[in-house]
């Protein structure tokens, strides 16, 4: 592949990233817009499991931290992450789900991406009321039967998340590929105002959603 080409393969590719706190629907919210725009959702937490199931070193890796009971470093994350994204099927574009998820890995992913003449094209941010994140995890923890989950334990994760999460948006709104999506109403009407700020970008999606 000629490097004229590989610039048009790259040009055509969607290669996003979603954030948003724990109930901001993230997740479902991810797995929604990849299908409309024929690309995979890729989650930190998929990308470990398939690298542990895979066997691979990084794997093995993994899973040896994962078992021990402490938090996989941002070294480590970035590369089974890279790993993840030379696979084929990332090759036309992808979505991030949870990483990156400081500034490490913003420095990390970049790296990456600058690498292969690639850049991301935009970052979902599904912003939701902090009383309504609390009360969509508190009802979801009552439905699980999760006594672990109180409001004291979510309200402290939404704060990590808020403390963490900030400056990495803060960095890509520098670049101007931030569109903040408002996370409340059904889930029809999220997907919706995501695939009109993503379409309003010149991206085209290859479902219907």
């Amino acid at each position: 592949m000629t490097a004229q080409s590989h610039e048009s393969e790259a040009r055509r590719a969607t290669r996003l990233l979603i954030v948003g706190p724990q109930g901001s629907g993230k997740g479902t919210q991810g797995a929604r817009i990849a299908e409309a725009f024929g690309i995979p959702a890729i989650s930190t937490g998929d990308v470990f499991r398939g690298a542990v199931a895979a066997g691979s070193e990084l794997g093995r890796q993994v899973k040896a931290v994962i078992e021990a009971g402490e938090l996989v470093s941002d070294e480590l994350t970035s590369q089974v992450v890279r790993e993840r994204l030379e696979q084929e099927d990332a090759a036309g574009g992808f979505l991030l789900d949870g990483y990156p998820r400081n500034i490490a890995q913003v420095r990390d992913l970049d790296a990456f991406l600058e690498g292969r003449g690639e850049t991301l094209d935009a970052v979902i941010e599904l912003s939701v009321p902090r009383e309504e994140s609390i009360a969509r995890l508190t009802r979801r923890a009552k439905e699980q039967g999760r006594t672990d989950d109180t409001e004291e334990v979510i309200a402290n994760r939404l704060a990590i998340y808020e403390r963490e999460t900030a400056p990495i948006l803060g960095v890509y709104r520098t670049r101007g590929i931030v569109d903040e999506i408002d996370g409340t109403g059904t889930l029809d009407e999220v997907t919706a105002r995501i695939i009109g700020a993503l379409e309003a970008r010149g991206l085209i999606r290859t479902a219907a959603a």
